[in-house]
């Protein structure tokens, strides 16, 4: 067998044209040059990319600014905008100083990691706005809120609207934050001129609304809502602020004529941004009229000014847990009476709202039946059979502790008989600062229809300090080590004021349980403190 042998050039040419058949198939633009710098190839794509460039082109001068400049800075890359693509070019050094310019279309890369970061950016505004809002409970401050989150991320000027109470009402408030204005401003505008900004009424009934231009001709009233000296504005957004009602107002976020318009996703986003806006707004209404709620209850439910009753001196103390409602299920009674006074005092099992409602109707039942029965043992059975006739009292499980004391003055101090209602038992106080129980049992009122209460008898000198608790004050827990303050540091507490009267008494108190909370959250207490007077 006679093998072929090829001329060497025919090899030669064979492998330049593979090699330059491989190059034209890569993505990626490939320029070689000598090493004065001026270009020996360029392959299919850098044809495509870069039509300018051809062999024999000086890259040092060529029309594509970045790539003239790295040559001329000797830089390993560069990145520039050419006929509408994003191109990113990397330098590699070849032997016999030539190089090869690799240079890649990134248009889509970037387009895509712009995509990203934009999407994170919103989705970290939302995350700060939802919390931001989150915090406000009132109806003005959430509107304000909304005003400066969103300036200037997603418009110049924003524009909160609360939908008027009344479709008759002459004018609807408004809220303004504009960029580089110090504080947002407020104003009016009358409700029939709203109506010109394109997509506001709409807004106002709930339903959205594309971006619009801003109106050719506003009445007065809507330039009042733009900044002095910001012009006449590009691109206005509307949308509904929305709430279980359907709409609670609107929000317009209004953008400069240099300023791009809303696209797509800004519209999106200024949706959804609006949405938890309305959510908020919801809350805060929700917050208001629990609020107005629990201010009536607190009206009607806290304890009266104790009353002057002639030889009986009187002191009481009370404090919610949680006290911003200052409501809760502890209580107190004195009515005076020719005699000298009948006093209650309670604790309505549970807390809260609900254990005040509770305690409303307990108080309101004494009030009643106090008028028809003044005996404390059988005042106390009274009030057992009006809490158990009533009709959700078996689903509601109610019950309550109690103390009712009937108060007679006499000639040596003060006659006092108490009846028990499962209640802590009271303590006496006597003058040389001895402390005793006086032993008082029975049942809680309302557990039971047949239940069992009991009377006892305690007499008091001038000098002596009857007090009334509840459980509040020695089951107060200590917050570092759980321990409660106990009835051992009550009787220290009361033996340290005794012969006082029953305001220092109940201050004393109250001061030693405090120090022992250290400002931590409590139950509630109450207490009465009854002496004879010294003045008649």
């Amino acid at each position: 067998m006679t093998a072929t042998r090829q001329p060497s050039g025919t090899t030669r040419s064979a492998d330049t044209r593979l090699a330059r058949e491989l190059l034209d198939g890569l993505t990626e633009a490939v320029l070689t040059t000598d090493p004065t710098g001026r270009v020996t190839l360029a392959n299919a794509r850098a044809r495509q990319l870069l039509p300018e460039i051809t062999v024999g082109t000086d890259l040092a001068g060529c029309p594509v600014a970045a790539l003239a400049r790295a040559v001329a800075d000797d830089a390993a890359q560069f990145d520039t905008e050419h006929h509408a693509r994003r191109l990113h070019g990397t330098r590699r050094q070849l032997t016999g100083s030539r190089y090869a310019w690799y240079v890649r279309d990134v248009t889509d890369e970037h387009a895509h990691t712009t995509a990203l970061r934009a999407e994170r950016s919103h989705r970290e505004f939302l995350a700060q706005a939802g919390s931001r809002l989150a915090l406000s409970l009132h109806r003005d401050r959430v509107l304000l809120a909304t005003t400066t989150l969103a300036v200037p991320y997603l418009a110049d000027v924003a524009v909160a609207l609360p939908r008027p109470a009344a479709p008759t009402e002459p004018h609807t408030r408004w809220i303004r934050y504009a960029d580089g204005e110090p504080a947002p401003v407020t104003g009016t505008a009358r409700t029939a001129r709203t109506d010109a900004v394109p997509g506001l009424a709409e807004a106002l009934a709930g339903t959205v609304a594309e971006p619009h231009p801003w109106p050719d001709a506003e009445p007065a009233d809507l330039a009042a809502m733009l900044p002095p000296g910001f012009g006449r504005p590009g691109t206005v957004l509307v949308s509904p602020l929305l709430n279980a009602d359907g709409s609670a107002g609107a929000l317009l976020l209004i953008r400069r004529a240099g300023r791009a318009g809303f696209a797509a996703r800004d519209v999106e986003l200024a949706r959804e941004f609006a949405a938890r806006a309305g959510a908020a707004l919801t809350s805060a209404d929700l917050h208001g009229e629990q609020t107005h709620l629990a201010q009536v209850l607190q009206t009607s439910l806290l304890p009266p000014e104790l009353p002057t009753v002639p030889g009986v001196a009187l002191a009481a103390g009370y404090r919610a847990a949680g006290d911003t409602l200052r409501i809760g299920g502890d209580f107190y009674e004195v009515f005076p009476h020719p005699r000298g006074a009948l006093f209650a005092l309670g604790d309505v099992c549970g807390k809260g709202v609900g254990a005040a409602v509770l305690t409303g109707r307990v108080r309101q039942s004494l009030r009643t039946l106090r008028l028809v029965e003044q005996r404390p043992l059988e005042l106390i059975q009274l009030l057992n059979e009006a809490l158990c006739d009533a009709p959700d009292a078996a689903r509601r499980s109610q019950l309550t502790t109690l103390l009712l004391g009937a108060i007679d003055r006499g000639p040596t101090g003060l006659d006092i008989r108490i009846a028990g209602g499962g209640h802590p038992a009271p303590l006496l106080v006597t003058a040389d600062g001895r402390v005793t129980t006086v032993p008082v049992g029975g049942m809680p009122v309302g557990a039971l229809t047949v239940a069992r209460f009991t009377e006892t008898r305690v007499h008091l000198d001038p000098g002596d300090l009857l007090l009334a608790y509840t459980d509040g004050v020695t089951a107060a827990r200590r917050p570092h080590d759980l321990a409660t303050f106990g009835a051992a540091r009550l009787r220290a507490a009361l033996a340290s004021v005794a012969g006082r009267s029953p305001t220092a008494l109940v201050d004393r108190v109250r001061q030693a349980v405090d120090d022992w909370l250290a400002g931590e959250a409590h139950d509630d207490i109450a207490m009465l403190a009854v002496g004879a007077s010294t003045t008649g």
